[in-house]
């Protein structure tokens, strides 16, 4: 009786070994790779990555990694990077919150502490929260699909551009710069912050002209006042308008278009709000 008791703890041992995937051993890790997918091409060849958006190749990817609520690690990826756009990761075995983004923002800060990552200039943008639960069965690579968090303000000058001018500036007044990167959310609004374009001698006599922002945006719809200017080298007005209470929305293209040169006064510019359901190319 006692050999049969001592075979069956065993047995039962053995085949508790064996589904060791429902057992998590916090000393064992696993090697994954990731491929960014989403609303933009990845274009892979024998000497280059790149993640590309209407043409515009995204700069820096960042991977944060967080196991019961502490980052644990965290990966970022240039354009330069031989692997851009798969970031490899050795994982600990269990759950593990991962939070993906690949943008072309310029001048990017990350504050790990806030959770927060923002841009001196906002461009297209893609985010993904990702919950993983790493096992000895789990895949060496996974595909994730990235989400746009971004909104994109499009404007058509429709009068000549001055031979004299020379910047174009776009001041809204609610324009968000940065975002958290664990809910995707903008953060900390900024108030009438001016973006200045220089006008390329390309566009000095054109009709037509378009000039565009981004801007982290609410996954709901929201507004605000913008206003528009051009100057001169000598930082002199020949170019005004605004218009009020100008609709945005993530991942939207809100078109503002009219004169700017030729009118006396700061009203009158047209608004589309026909948002397109993705992005077209900018100039």
């Amino acid at each position: 009786m006692k050999k049969t008791m001592i075979l069956l703890a065993s047995l039962m041992l053995l085949a508790c070994s064996s589904h060791d995937d429902e057992f998590v051993n916090e000393n064992e890790s696993k090697d994954v790779a990731f491929i960014l997918r989403g609303d933009f091409s990845f274009d892979i060849t024998p000497f280059t990555r790149s993640l590309e958006a209407d043409g515009y190749a995204m700069t820096d990817v960042w991977v944060l990694d967080y196991v019961d609520g502490e980052l644990k690690q965290q990966v970022h990826q240039t354009s330069s990077d031989a692997n851009f756009g798969s970031p490899s990761i050795s994982l600990g075995y269990g759950l593990h919150h991962l939070y993906f983004v690949t943008s072309r923002g310029t001048s990017p800060v990350l504050d790990t502490d806030a959770s927060t990552l923002s841009f001196s200039r906002v461009s297209d943008t893609f985010w993904k929260d990702y919950e993983l639960t790493v096992t000895s069965s789990t895949f060496s690579t996974i595909s994730v699909e990235l989400d746009r968090i971004v909104t994109k303000l499009r404007i058509t000058i429709t009068d000549a551009v001055p031979d004299d001018a020379a910047t174009f500036n776009i001041t809204p007044h609610t324009w968000y710069y940065g975002f958290n990167y664990k809910t995707g959310a903008p953060i900390a609004a900024t108030t009438d912050a001016t973006s200045t374009i220089n006008i390329p001698s390309s566009s000095l006599g054109q009709q037509n002209v378009v000039m565009s922002m981004f801007s982290f945006s609410p996954a709901s719809d929201w507004h605000t006042n913008v206003t528009l200017d051009s100057k001169t080298s000598a930082s002199v007005v020949i170019g005004n308008a605004s218009v009020a209470n100008v609709p945005f929305a993530r991942n939207r293209i809100t078109n503002v278009t009219g004169d700017l040169y030729s009118r006396v006064s700061t009203t009158g510019m047209t608004l589309n709000t026909d948002w397109l359901d993705s992005y077209t190319a900018e100039w």
